[in-house]
Parts: C-alpha cells; sequence; structure tokens
C-alpha cells in the first residue's frame, strides 16, 4: 500500500470513528461498606441518599462533562474485607477517591491505602475520634463524632434528673470511643456510671448483660453496638420486665432499626447528627424532598447522611476541575474552607477535618418515627 493510500485508509477510520457516539468519560469513586451483615438494613438507606444526588447531578451531565461512577463492594462488615476492598479499589479499580466507608475498624483498615495512595477518603460513615484528632490530611469528615453524642445524651439524661446509668458497648474501637465520649458528659455533670458492660461485637450476650443491667438497678442505659444488638438488647430488656431508658447513637439512625426493634421500639432514644428531614427551613432537607418524590423513595436520617455525603464529594469533585487526579481531590477538599450544604455550614482546612457539628436528639414513637 502506497503513503497515499495510507492516509486515505486513516482519513476514512477517522470519518467512522467521529461518527461513532462519544464514549462517556466516567469519574471512578470506590466504596466498601457493609452491603450485607447486621448493618446492612442502615447502610442500604444511607446508599439510597446517595444515588438519589449522584444520580440527579448525572441527569444534568455530570461534573465537568463527566459521568460519576460509584463502586461499591461489599465487606461483610469484616474489618480486615474492608482493607483488601479499598485495596482493591485503589489499585485495580484506579478509582479518584474513596467514600463512605462504613464502621470504625473497618475505616481504620483502609487508613494505610490511603497514606500509601495519597487518596481522599470523603464522608466515612462513623463518627469515631480517631478520624478527627488527631487530623488526618486525607479523611474527610462530614458527619459529627460519636463522643459529642454519647457526652450529649448524658447530659440529656442529667437535666432529666436520670442519676443511675450504666453504658453496654460494643468491644472494639466504636465501642470504646462512645465510651470515652460517656465519661467526658459523666465528668462534666458529675455523675458515675452504675455499670459499665463490654458486648462481643458479633454475639453479644444478653442473658448475661441484661441481669447486670439490672442488678445495678440502672435508670436508663447508653448502648452502643450494631443495630442488631441493640435491637436484641432493648427486646432482651423488655421480656425481663424492665423499663428503663435505652439511648443509642446515630449508626442506628434508620428505619431498618426501628423495624428490628419491633414491639419493643416505643420510647427508645437515638441522637441524631443532621436535622430531621421534616425540618423543612433546612434547604438541604428540601432539596432531598423533591428528588425523593421523584423518584418513590422515602427519606429517613441515615437516607439524609447519605444524601449530605454525596454532595460534599460532588462539590470536591468540582473544585477540582475538569479531568481530576486523586492529587487534585485532596488539595480542593483541603481548600474547601466554607460550603453551604443547604442550612449546614462545612469547610476544611489545615489541622481541620471535622466535618459538622450538629448533634440533637430524638425519641421513636410506636410507628417507628424518630421524634424531636
Amino acid at each position: 500500500m502506497t503513503i497515499r493510500q495510507l492516509l486515505g485508509a486513516a482519513a476514512a477510520s477517522a470519518a467512522v470513528l467521529a461518527a461513532l457516539p462519544a464514549a462517556q468519560a466516567e469519574l471512578l469513586i470506590g466504596q466498601t461498606t457493609s452491603v450485607t451483615g447486621p448493618v446492612a438494613a442502615s447502610v442500604g438507606e444511607t446508599l439510597v441518599g446517595v444515588r438519589l444526588y449522584l444520580d440527579s447531578v448525572n441527569a444534568k451531565g455530570g461534573v465537568h462533562g463527566e459521568q460519576i461512577k460509584l463502586i461499591t463492594l461489599d465487606d461483610k462488615f469484616e474489618p480486615a474485607l474492608a482493607g483488601e476492598n479499598a485495596r482493591r479499589l485503589i489499585e485495580q479499580d484506579n478509582v479518584l477517591a474513596l467514600f463512605m466507608s462504613r464502621a470504625t475498624p473497618h475505616t481504620e483498615a483502609i487508613l494505610p491505602h490511603l497514606a500509601k495512595n495519597n487518596i481522599a477518603l470523603v464522608a466515612p460513615s462513623t463518627g469515631a475520634m480517631v478520624f478527627h484528632q488527631p487530623p488526618n490530611p486525607l479523611v474527610f469528615n462530614v458527619r459529627s463524632s460519636y463522643q459529642a453524642e454519647t457526652e450529649k445524651a448524658v447530659e440529656h439524661l442529667h437535666t432529666l434528673n436520670v442519676r443511675r446509668i450504666a453504658v453496654v458497648h460494643v468491644d472494639d474501637s466504636f465501642g470504646e470511643d462512645c465510651l470515652a465520649g460517656a465519661e467526658k458528659g459523666f465528668a462534666k455533670t458529675g455523675l458515675k456510671p452504675v455499670a459499665v458492660i463490654r458486648a462481643d461485637r458479633a454475639k453479644p450476650d444478653f442473658a448475661a448483660i441484661v441481669p447486670q443491667l439490672v442488678k445495678a438497678d440502672a435508670q436508663a442505659v447508653i448502648w452502643i453496638g450494631s443495630s442488631v444488638a441493640v435491637s436484641g438488647g432493648v427486646k432482651a430488656l423488655r421480656q425481663q420486665g424492665s423499663s428503663m431508658q435505652v439511648i443509642t447513637v446515630s449508626n442506628n439512625a434508620s428505619a431498618g432499626f426501628t423495624k428490628q426493634l419491633g414491639d419493643a421500639v416505643r420510647g427508645v432514644i437515638v441522637t441524631q447528627v443532621f436535622p430531621s428531614e421534616r425540618a423543612m427551613s433546612y434547604a438541604i432537607n428540601r432539596e432531598a424532598t423533591a428528588l425523593a418524590k421523584a423518584a418513590g423513595a422515602t427519606l429517613s436520617p441515615s437516607v439524609m447522611e447519605g444524601f449530605a455525603s454525596a454532595k460534599v464529594l460532588v462539590e470536591g469533585l468540582r473544585r477540582a476541575g475538569p479531568k481530576p487526579t486523586r492529587e487534585k481531590i485532596v488539595a480542593a477538599l483541603s481548600g474547601m474552607g466554607h460550603y453551604d450544604l443547604g442550612g449546614l455550614e462545612l469547610g476544611y482546612g489545615p489541622g481541620d477535618r471535622t466535618g459538622l457539628s450538629f448533634v440533637e436528639l430524638s425519641i421513636i414513637d410506636g410507628s417507628g418515627q424518630f421524634l424531636r
């Protein structure tokens, strides 16, 4: 074939390629979370919120003309698998950032992979203080800390003149972190816990725990664990005829948790790290409500956590500019001094990866609704 023929063939090939639909560029984001296992119900709700927002952004053309693709791997609530999933997402799938891991020890297993690859983790679904202090430059928190939640729980009980308070906590870093917050509350109010009980993460022994709580004559118990563990504990208490007040934290702020409680649902208190989804004075709630209505979805506290987290992720991608790299995303998020989520302001800066500092309490009514 002559040079002229080669050039002609090349021109013809180029014309054919130009006539084909352009391949849609994608921004790959990785997630390892508990799609199955004891926290699957609340994880599923956070993913509803994530999808509501990401789908709306993609429908409008994505970010700088590129669609956002979330690759979600199931870690089955196993910390070691969470770490392996993170490695795979970073090294094999070549994601630009990690997003919304679930639980404390599981997210701790991810940290070495962040440092090795200089990649951001946006909105871990855990309020553990280890991700707040000292600040990790690659971890960008959205929700408030567990310690702030349990400290407020003790203070709330104190204002109600409840003095005999027990703590049941899962025997892992999540449980220890929540206990540390409760201890701050006890110190501030001058109280001491009547009992502190460790519970196995996989198989809490309710037959041993409940008698200890009853013997301690606790008026209230701050119960820290998965939704399955805490709902099981509440049922065990009620079956023994105990009416002691139960408070748990926002990892259980889901419709799935209320369903697991069944007939024992009424009166359980859950600390919250986002305003009530029914508070229409917040622009973020109005936005989520409109998208949920169009999609036939139902909002819950966990859905709103996913929605807010997705907004922060997208804003980071926007600020990183066209064709973002891992380094550009880290830099963009690090420089996000002020960002209005819709009535809730968040910001990061040198030595600050705190995110929001919002905590309030809700009580569950007989129909399973969170009342503020």
